[in-house]
């Protein structure tokens, strides 16, 4: 029987790649024909390296101002500063260089611009809403006029989804906002200023786009189309993150890990979920403000483990990408963690068994947790995976 399925394209217009940051941004700026660009940028990148500087300077009299406050996990508050300081600034088009915290904040502040939001609370009315097809959807609202660009300096791969991950400090959730046109237009992929990257957020954001790549060939809803694009990612990865981990200064390796994390979204635009180590991850950040990437390097494994009753044969496929046919995917993924130097247990990470049941409670509630290739019914299965991940 034939499975139909919809790949989205979304409404980004170009990757520009192997390129100086402020060269491309400023190109990008002339070519939208922006007046007002506001930058949203890594503190760090900002206070500590010359690299925002260059992209005023190339901005020239475009440039309108910048927000480098952005917290991991992008809490609501933040994004609503942002949306005020680009309002002010009068802001036509925003620029985002830094990782995936400033790039969905930056995904957010489009949609509250648009829609007034001035308030935390506010935010509430940019949640998803459920489809004729029972599907989150954006919700009823004014789509943003003030898109974006993103220059990433980490490997999550958020500029390539129209999705923002907001986390709304009242209840420590990380909500999912959608919108087929926050999708940033333009990104540019520059190795070069990703120098400045800690390599212990690199390697491990990296692992992320491992888990984008590794959960959507393993989905029970993997078409041909999100395949091609995850195997050949994977195996970017699997070369290029041991490369810049031996010599954070080889850049053909870093631009590989950069493709590969292109590449890793293909299943999101397939239409295929991603899986209980997302799922999971998504409350482990919120709750426990563990980084995204450790959490990929802490669950995937065991989620793999737990799965492979139901999917072994989609989990041969991810060893053989990663260049070891006919082993375990699991076992594979847990040594290529630990030769990175990553966390890779709960145990590591501060968080005990104690703590199980409010986060198997509260991934039930996450959009991936229930699309898990193998069912997920209840919060006892999950008790089951953090043990594995114990």
């Amino acid at each position: 029987m034939l499975r139909p399925g919809r790949v989205t394209f979304g409404q980004m217009e170009e990757v520009l790649f192997n390129r100086p940051a402020a060269e491309a941004i400023a190109e990008v700026t002339r070519r939208f024909d922006a007046r007002r660009v506001f930058l949203m940028a890594s503190s760090t990148l900002n206070r500590q390296t010359d690299e925002i500087e260059k992209v005023r300077q190339a901005l020239g009299n475009r440039y309108a101002g910048t927000f480098d406050g952005m917290p991991p996990h992008t809490p609501r508050a933040a994004v609503v500063a942002a949306a005020e300081q680009a309002r002010e600034a009068g802001a036509d088009l925003i620029a985002t260089i830094g990782g995936g915290s400033i790039t969905d904040g930056a995904k957010a502040v489009q949609l509250c611009l648009a829609n007034n939001v001035r308030t935390p609370d506010a935010v509430d009315a940019l949640r998803p809403v459920k489809g004729p097809d029972g599907a989150l959807t954006a919700p009823p609202c004014e789509p943003p006029t003030v898109r974006q660009i993103s220059v990433p300096t980490t490997l999550s791969g958020g500029e390539f989804s129209g999705i923002s991950g907001v986390t709304d400090e009242r209840h420590k959730l990380k909500e999912l906002i959608r919108h087929p046109r926050i999708i940033p237009r333009a990104v540019v992929l520059d190795p070069a200023i990703t120098v400045h990257t800690p390599d212990w957020l690199w390697l491990s954001t990296g692992i992320r786009a491992v888990d984008h790549c590794v959960e959507g060939i393993c989905s029970g809803h993997a078409n041909a189309y999100a395949d091609a694009q995850a195997l050949h990612g994977l195996s970017l990865l699997a070369r290029g993150l041991p490369r810049a981990k031996a010599d954070p200064a080889d850049l053909a390796a870093r631009a590989d890990c950069q493709m590969g994390t292109w590449l890793s979204m293909g299943p999101l635009a397939g239409g295929v979920p991603m899986g209980a180590s997302h799922g999971i991850g998504y409350v482990l950040g919120a709750v426990f403000d563990i980084p995204h990437g450790h959490t990929s390097c802490i669950m995937l494994p065991a989620v793999m483990r737990w799965n492979k009753p139901v999917n072994a044969d989609r989990q041969a496929l991810v060893a053989a990408a990663m260049g070891h046919p006919g082993q375990d995917a699991g076992d594979v993924l847990d040594a290529f963690i630990a030769g990175l130097g990553m966390p890779r247990s709960l145990k590591a990470v501060n968080v005990g068994p104690d703590s199980f049941e409010r986060i198997a409670t509260q991934a039930m509630g996450t959009p991936w947790v229930p699309l898990n290739p193998r069912r997920i019914d209840g919060p006892a299965q999950v008790h089951e995976i953090l043990a594995l991940a114990a």
